[in-house]
């Protein structure tokens, strides 16, 4: 079973997501109480409070569980489209924080999330050469999390590495195990949320704010706001939609919509909740990369058994029989 360790973790959507795909989480780190208390709640294994931009200690302590892989989703608000788009920020450079610290450790494999936006920015480029440097073989999606058991058009990057592998080797495996649509509400949850349509608060009122649970939801942010009173039908939203019935998702509904079971237990205020739910990884989406991973790695093994089979059988007595046989194994 490969050791994952899980930096940056918030209140747990990728360990559950890996958690719930076969992976052995054996730690993990964040540095906001309010999502390692909710954690806590949910994990067996221990979360650390941990500054990790305090590398060389981070580096020690991580390298002692001896992980086969380490995954995290370095804050992203200054590559988002939701933020302000300024990498001079700070927040930013966790994601070279992330980097060092694998390319440190190595364990076998790494995954870093994303927002889709980090494509444009210079520091992806400088983290891919890094990775590369140390021998990582690269393979990259932009998945919607849709296509992925989500109720919800969020997309987000992922970059994973396997140490001394070639690159673009999960890409297909990625693209190939998509839905053929996209995971509507109800697809998910039936009728259970008891309503038709819901408010979602728009960045600026030239946005529909007005949702059916017959689509997937938008992306779920960290803010959630009632319907405003004097709130106009925009020309985007349903046809046919009674007001005095329109209502906000709850937090609890919203962690659903993120894939959260319902045995998940949050404890916090609304707005701490809020924030950590809508800065979360979907359950669903992590386990879906976790299982790409684990397709991955079970036709590496088969390709191992064969080849050592088919040497038992010939023994090696022809080089170019060997040769041949291998290239079958192998294709």
């Amino acid at each position: 079973m490969i050791k994952c360790i899980d930096l940056f973790s918030g209140c747990g959507g990728l360990s559950l997501g890996f958690e719930q795909a076969g992976f052995n989480i054996v730690a993990a780190y964040d540095n906001w109480q309010p999502a390692i208390n909710v954690y806590k709640k949910n994990f067996s294994h221990p979360i650390y409070d941990f500054d990790l931009t305090n590398e060389d200690k981070a580096i020690e302590e991580i390298s002692n569980h001896i992980p086969d892989l380490i995954m995290g989703g370095p804050p992203c608000q200054d590559f988002s489209s939701a933020g302000k788009r300024d990498v001079s920020l700070g927040r930013a450079d966790l994601t070279y924080h992330f980097a060092n610290i694998v390319c440190s450790i190595k364990p076998e494999w790494f995954v870093m999330e994303n927002v889709e936006q980090i494509k444009k920015s210079h520091i992806l480029k400088d983290i891919v050469v890094q990775f590369i440097d140390k021998g990582y073989g690269l393979s990259s999606a932009i998945l919607d999390a849709s296509y992925c058991g989500v109720p919800q058009t969020r997309t987000r990057f992922f970059l994973v590495g396997h140490l001394d592998d070639k690159h673009n080797q999960l890409n297909e495996i990625f693209s190939s195990r998509l839905s053929n649509k996209s995971m509507t509400i109800r697809d998910y949850l039936g009728d259970s949320l008891g309503l038709d349509f819901y408010y979602r608060h728009p960045r600026n009122y030239n946005r529909r704010g007005i949702f059916s649970i017959d689509e997937p939801s938008p992306t779920v942010r960290g803010v959630n706001r009632p319907i405003p009173s004097g709130y106009k039908i925009n020309k985007c939203d349903p046809k046919g939609v009674n007001l005095n019935e329109i209502r906000p998702l709850t937090t609890i509904e919203r962690s659903y919509i993120q894939t959260f079971p319902k045995t998940f237990k949050f404890d916090g205020t609304k707005t701490n909740l809020e924030q950590m739910i809508g800065n979360a990884v979907p359950v669903n989406l992590a386990k879906y990369v976790a299982e790409s991973i684990n397709i991955y790695c079970k036709k590496g093994a088969r390709k191992e058994l064969l080849l050592f089979a088919l040497e038992e059988i010939f023994e090696i007595p022809d080089k170019t029989l060997h040769q041949s046989v291998k290239r079958v194994a192998t294709s």
